[in-house]
């Protein structure tokens, strides 16, 4: 019996982690499309998050022992069975592996919309900080918005339904004007997501739960999207600055 409710977990593990294209759907999956290799040294904050040891998602190193993702990467899932691969350029190879002791999707989070589509995840032990693992930090709440130029990293498909690199991959997109963001996805749009886009380069959803990063600071969480690449849609991330974050951390270090 054992053998064959883990045969379905694993089943049911590599039918989420896949691409499924949905038209007008958001796409919770992640991927780089356009985008080139990178190193883990370019990158130090990057981790991979893994369910039952297979990557599914990206995340970033916030604090010594806080990982930052998407909350529709962690939502329904049990601690005991995620950790985190840190230290890496390479998909589920290399680097250290650390076990996640609780998980803190942002209370606000909703499936349906998306909105609030953060969650830190409490590691059962510390970082051991390096040149290849780094605490980013974050941009500032009410931070000036607009005209911004943004990095994604990942390890997400290269196409859609296409195969998954090892090595890491970045991508450069530039900020869409919120307005017309919210025109193109008929107003859902809400004021803890932004938009950013580039034409042939585009990290759709990147490496869900991945960092977008803009002078040195982290400014976004990869979130969600229509199709992968295409003109008319923006990829859309949680919003840093407007998304309580801060708050939530902190409640999240008060906790006994």
């Amino acid at each position: 019996m054992l053998k064959i409710v883990l045969v379905a977990t694993i089943a049911a593990l590599v039918a989420e982690a896949s691409p499924m294209p949905r038209l007008q759907l958001p796409q919770l999956d992640g991927r780089i499309v356009g985008g080139v290799d990178t190193t883990i040294e370019s990158y130090p904050h990057q981790v991979s998050v893994m369910y039952f040891d297979r990557h599914i998602c990206g995340g970033s190193i916030i604090a010594h022992n806080l990982i930052l993702t998407a909350a529709h990467c962690t939502r329904g899932k049990d601690a005991q069975f995620l950790n985190i691969r840190y230290g890496t350029s390479l998909r589920n190879q290399g680097g250290t592996v650390v076990a996640i002791a609780e998980i803190h999707d942002h209370p606000n989070y909703d499936p349906v919309t998306t909105d609030f589509d953060i969650s830190v995840l409490k590691l059962s032990s510390d970082i051991d900080l390096s040149h290849t693992a780094q605490i980013i930090p974050m941009i500032s709440v009410n931070a000036q918005e607009g005209g911004r130029t943004a990095l994604v990293t990942g390890w997400g498909a290269l196409y859609t339904d296409g195969p998954s690199p090892k090595q890491l991959q970045v991508v450069e997109l530039k900020e869409e004007d919120r307005k017309a963001c919210n025109k193109a996805y008929e107003g859902e749009i809400t004021e803890r997501m932004i938009c950013f886009m580039n034409p042939g380069q585009d990290a759709c959803q990147g490496d869900s739960g991945g960092p977008l990063i803009s002078n040195g600071v982290q400014i976004g969480v990869v979130s969600w999207g229509y199709d992968c690449a295409d003109p008319l849609y923006p990829g859309v991330f949680a919003d840093l600055a407007n998304v309580q974050i801060r708050d939530h951390i902190d409640g999240i270090v008060e906790m006994k």
